[in-house]
């Protein structure tokens, strides 16, 4: 039997941001690292339906994406800079310049990249019927063009975790252990000096 598992150490490491493209798991892995490590969680997700009174799916009908993009920013700019943090982006987010400016510039903050070929992606949305109504599956002649476009700013991201074929405890544990052993450099295209580490 296994003893109780300790608080992993992130010296100079203030806030864990997770990217990636839908059904990455972002979510679910970001709820897990926050526990692991004693931080708070936020999805930026929910707080824009939060503030909006409507579900993604809802914001995408009445007012459109790039109203959407915009208060997904603002979400960004208004959560990313507490203390002790995992956030969840959405999978867009990182397609704004000034969003990706700003992330660059948070002190103490890593990028982290959940990678998993498109196929594994999009199994992962059918397999949760119950979760969230994504608005681009319903268009799924841009999934891959949406995918491949955004594959360039997500590999930016300090640190990449492969995750196809693993549960997201583990991919939990592997986020975990590359940190522990990076450096706390905060620009964007840094490396994190870790396996699947891209600059």
């Amino acid at each position: 039997m296994s003893g109780p598992r300790t608080t992993p150490a992130l010296p100079g490491l203030s806030r864990i941001v997770l990217t990636g493209f839908m059904g990455a798991g972002k979510t679910t892995v970001g709820a897990l690292l926050a526990e692991r490590l004693g931080w708070q969680f936020i999805d930026t997700d929910r707080i824009v339906e939060s503030r909006a009174g409507l579900t993604i799916a809802g914001i995408f009908a009445h007012h459109g994406e790039p109203v959407f993009r915009e208060m997904e920013a603002a979400a960004i700019r208004d959560t990313a800079s507490g203390d002790r943090l995992v956030l969840a982006l959405g999978g867009g987010a990182l397609e704004l310049p000034p969003t990706r400016e700003f992330l660059s510039a948070l002190p103490a903050c890593r990028i982290v990249f959940l990678e998993a070929p498109l196929d594994t992606l999009l199994a992962r949305c059918a397999a949760h019927a119950a979760g969230p109504v994504r608005p681009v599956l319903q268009d799924r002649a841009r999934i891959a063009e949406r995918w491949q476009a955004r594959l360039p700013l997500y590999r930016q991201a300090h640190l990449t975790i492969p995750t196809a074929g693993l549960a997201p405890a583990e991919v939990a544990e592997q986020i975990l252990a590359a940190l522990s052993n990076a450096g706390s450099e905060s620009s964007l295209c840094s490396s994190a000096h870790a396996p699947g580490a891209r600059a």
